[in-house]
């Protein structure tokens, strides 16, 4: 990787105190290469840009398509997202460019979910997803609820990104004789083995090398390309924003949007716990770790992995309250007899990222107990639908069983209950598009002696 502007502005190189790019210099002892960083992550930034792309063809139906960027490994592999366009040019167009022989399937969480019809694994789920977003127009289900853009992508940052980061490198891979730092990751590489396991959980979660420079709300906009903050992007001024240091993906994003909506501080919490992690490892100068500096870096990854599970249960609170005011909406357009598609398109839409990031949360193999439970029943299988059905069960045959759930409007009180029981188990900060004030409003609105709200 080669050194960004900012990175040549710190004077110590790598191994300073206080280091403010994620830019480390070559410690592996032996290493007689002309490699002068020791930083390296291309698969997992090919691993974003197959999800973005696989993000982009979801709604186009073609299964074959979607399969080169879910499992596919071929050459040739156009990134469709982020693309260069006109005020933002991007130095890489193909995937191969970044890393050979990626794909995205194989690395996801191979542990059961329960959230979903059947208890597939998580890789069984994305296959079994986009084998039913062909069947769908544009990959939206209203029979059944499902946005197969937003549950395919949500789910698919957590069950690969976040379950790869703080399930595997994060984690196991710490442990002391796993790459040990006194040895190279493998033959021929400028790194040593500890150097590229947090190097490449780094990768996954998505931030610039030098996110600490940047704002939250500069992260968001280099995210969506906007033009404005092309220069904020491009930080070693080449004309060309490169995929593998300069640009902001997937959970970096959202920990970037949360700060930006609020005074919290998921973004560079986690960005400067990656810092100072691999700091530490560097000044380790190519010697085995210590005990003492690998419960150090262990502090250093429970912060990320604590702070990262915030960001997706961030996500899906804030969804969980879109979804609550669609209902709303759908109520007022109902009770005027107006035309509701629209409305439902949305409430469909913001079921499925609410459910792809609650999914997420179970895709890291850590246990969540009774709110693991709770978030399945709360949210259900599907929205509640109109008819007041919700889906039930998968029949294996590529359709679903649904069955009366209660009125349509009772289910805004579950999302009360979810974003209560979110706030509470996570420990919430920003708490966007909170509901959580009008249970007494919704109680008001149905009749609670009825049937229970929860999808037991």
């Amino acid at each position: 990787m080669k050194k960004t502007l900012l990175a040549l502005l710190v004077t110590a190189g790598a191994a300073q105190a206080n280091a403010m790019s994620y830019e480390f210099d070559v410690t592996l002892k032996g290493y007689d290469g002309d490699a002068t960083s020791s930083v390296a992550y291309s698969g997992q930034i090919a691993r974003h840009a197959l999800h973005n792309s696989l993000k982009k063809v979801v709604s186009q139906g073609d299964q074959t398509r979607m399969l080169m960027y879910l499992s596919g490994k071929e050459e040739g592999r156009i990134i469709l997202d982020p693309a260069s366009k006109e005020g933002f040019a991007i130095k890489q167009s193909q995937v191969d460019e970044l890393s050979k022989g990626k794909d995205l399937l194989s690395s996801a969480y191979d542990g059961v979910i329960t959230g979903w019809p059947g208890n597939p694994t998580a890789q069984e789920l994305l296959q079994q997803w986009v084998e039913l977003a062909a069947n769908s127009k544009q990959g939206y289900d209203p029979v059944n609820g499902y946005d197969y853009t937003q549950l395919i992508s949500k789910f698919a940052m957590g069950a690969v990104f976040y379950n790869k980061a703080v399930n595997h490198y994060l984690e196991e891979k710490l442990e002391a004789d796993q790459h040990p730092n006194n040895e190279a990751y493998k033959e021929g590489v400028p790194y040593t083995g500890k150097e590229h396991v947090w190097d490449e959980a780094f990768g996954y979660f998505g931030a610039p090398a030098h996110g600490l420079e940047l704002t939250p709300n500069e992260v968001v906009q280099i995210t969506k390309q906007n033009p404005e903050y092309f220069a904020k992007a491009d930080a070693n001024g080449d004309g060309v924003v490169d995929l593998k240091s300069e640009m902001a993906f997937a959970h970096a994003y959202y920990a970037a949007s949360i700060d930006a909506s609020s005074d919290t501080t998921y973004f560079h919490t986690i960005m400067q716990a990656f810092v100072d992690g691999r700091q530490l490892i560097s000044k380790a100068n190519g010697e085995r770790l210590t005990d003492e500096q690998r419960g150090e870096l262990k502090g250093y990854a429970a912060t990320i992995a604590t702070a990262w599970q915030q960001v997706i249960a961030e996500a899906a609170f804030k969804y969980a309250g879109s979804v609550y005011a669609d209902l709303e909406k759908i109520a007022i357009i109902e009770e005027a007899h107006g035309d509701v598609s629209k409305a439902f398109r949305d409430y469909v839409k913001h079921w499925g990222e609410l459910k792809g990031f609650a999914l997420s949360l179970e895709a890291a193999g850590r246990d969540l107990g009774k709110a693991q439970a709770s978030l399945d029943r709360l949210i259900g299988f599907s929205p509640v639908l109109f008819g007041d059905m919700q889906v039930a069960a998968y029949d294996g045959k590529g359709g679903f069983v649904q069955t009366n759930a209660g009125i349509m409007q009772e289910y805004k009180l579950n999302m009360i209950k979810v974003q209560n029981l979110l706030a509470q188990h996570f420990d919430l900060k920003a708490k966007l598009k909170d509901k959580t004030g009008g249970m007494s409003a919704v109680l008001e609105q149905i009749n609670t002696a009825g049937k229970s709200a929860e999808n037991d």
